[in-house]
């Protein structure tokens, strides 16, 4: 099944890449690697925003970065020229929590930007990842996501 056909099942629809909001791209392409800046979690309501432990519960801000993952796999198939067949894996996620300093469960936020990457790419969904928690994020944003991925 293509990648196409298992986010249709999915019901998602990849929007357009992201434009960058500062001096930076949204991609650099280096040999077979594709490095996505961070994605912020926003839908086509905007930006969501909150802290975890403060106002967002651990499935809200697993929402919030099953979004990052959305808008990363847009950055992809934009640097592969639309064509998302070209991409071979995920490599590796960094994910930042914007949590108080008691939160602990920055990894079950991101689980679900990993957990959608897997639904979406079967076992080249799977990659490393680091999460961590930061003290405040871009705009108010609950999770920022950045991202490795191999192409051909």
């Amino acid at each position: 099944m293509t990648i196409e056909a298992r986010l249709a099942e999915l019901g998602v629809t990849l929007p357009d890449a992201p434009a960058p909001a500062a001096n930076y791209v949204p991609f650099v392409v280096v040999g077979t690697l594709v490095h996505v800046s961070g994605q912020i979690s926003q839908d086509a309501n905007g930006l969501i925003k909150g802290r975890l432990g403060a106002d967002m519960t651990v499935e809200q801000g697993a929402a919030a970065a099953q979004r990052c993952a959305i808008s990363l796999l847009a950055q992809v198939k934009k640097a592969c020229g639309g064509d998302l067949s070209r991409l071979v894996r995920a490599v590796k996620l960094t994910g930042f929590v914007n949590s108080t300093p008691d939160f602990t469960d920055q990894p079950k936020v991101i689980n679900g930007a990993s957990d959608f990457l897997v639904a979406a790419l079967g076992d080249a969904g799977r990659h490393a990842r680091s999460a961590v928690s930061a003290a405040s994020l871009p705009l108010g944003v609950a999770v920022e996501i950045e991202g490795i991925f191999e192409i051909r």
